[in-house]
């Protein structure tokens, strides 16, 4: 056989087994029938040297245009295989845009953060300002700049974890206050201030105390400030927690760094009053403690306790929460059980 006509053959079938492969893998099975070292185009290139010489350039530039068409054929067909494997692809794996999205599962603010942030909104509508500070403390600081020297036995109440001699977890937020009042320029205007923060004390764990809690201090300081101003910010801030019909009363206490001192009590949310199991048939349930501040307080931190005086009250952010939800255990809030922590969601979170 002529080796031109052999040639025109060979271009012929190659150009129908590319047209015919159907994946990349036939096709590629075709290229190397077709141009590689073994292949059909290899083996007459080899066989050149039984060409008269006269001939062979005429022969190589056929054998060349041949390899160059094929190989022009074939990666054309690669690009259509690729091109309809990749249109079945999203065919099969189109989104209809109409349906309805699906709702990610997002997380909640942990109850306790929301009564925070909504007694620190508060208080911030009353005027005050919301100062932290650190949960490590100098004994100086959590006792001695709140009346209590170090032989006072009221420290047996606030027994905490030492860090070592001189350092504690604090066991209330009053530090804070105490480093405010040190700083602050009563020449230039009153201190309002609430001090919110974690505090620490050696207690049992129980369904009613924890070792560790939240606590939200609140400090006024000024010229001419009474009771009754105690006692009005008292009442707002218990209707404002507990409701509008909440009835509240004030109680003689003690507390080494206010005197007077008073616990407040809000009328039985269960009874409104009556008296049942929840109030202990009282129809009163104690929220918080608080009173005038007292006088070594001020001149401790450099305050002249005969121009100014002040009041001061202490709540137990998780205790609000106990008695505003109903919850029957303090540790349930520190257990991560979402379940629990589901129940307290806002449309904020």
């Amino acid at each position: 056989m002529d080796l031109f006509e052999k040639l025109s053959k060979l271009r012929e079938k190659g150009l129908t087994d590319i047209k015919n492969s159907k994946t990349e893998q036939e096709l590629n099975d075709a290229r190397v029938r077709l141009l590689g070292k073994k292949g059909a185009l290899t083996e007459i290139l080899h066989s050149m040297k039984d060409v008269e010489p006269e001939r062979r350039k005429e022969v190589g530039q056929a054998v060349n245009d041949a390899r160059d068409h094929l190989a022009t054929q074939i990666a054309t067909m690669k690009q259509q295989i690729e091109t309809d494997l990749l249109n079945k692809k999203l065919a099969a794996e189109k989104v209809d845009v109409t349906l309805p999205g699906v709702r990610p599962n997002t997380g909640v603010q942990h109850v306790i953060n929301i009564m925070r942030q909504d007694l620190e909104q508060f208080f911030i509508g009353l005027g005050y300002s919301v100062i932290v500070g650190p949960e490590v403390e100098s004994d100086h600081y959590n006792f001695e700049m709140m009346n209590l020297p170090k032989d006072h036995p009221a420290r047996d109440m606030q027994d905490t974890f030492y860090v070592d001699a001189e350092h504690l977890l604090r066991t209330q937020t009053s530090p804070v206050q105490a480093r405010t009042m040190e700083q602050h320029d009563f020449e230039k205007g009153p201190l309002s201030m609430v001090s919110p923060g974690k505090v620490y004390r050696r207690d049992d764990d129980d369904a009613t105390h924890s070792h560790q809690f939240n606590q939200l201090e609140g400090l006024v300081i000024d010229k001419h400030v009474t009771m009754a101003d105690l006692k009005g910010t008292l009442e707002l801030t218990a209707k404002h927690f507990f409701g509008q019909d909440r009835q509240t009363r004030l109680r003689p206490s003690f507390f080494p760094f206010t005197e007077p001192s008073v616990e407040m009590d809000v009328s039985c949310f269960k009874c409104n009053g009556a008296g049942c199991a929840v109030c202990k048939y009282t129809g009163w349930i104690e929220v918080l403690g608080a009173g005038m501040v007292h006088p070594n307080v001020l001149e401790n931190a450099g305050v002249d306790s005969s121009v100014y005086g002040g009041f001061a009250f202490g709540i137990g952010i998780d205790r609000f929460a106990i008695l505003k939800y109903g919850v029957t255990d303090i540790r349930d809030f520190y257990t991560n059980d979402v379940r629990f922590l589901e129940q307290f969601k806002t449309e904020e979170a």
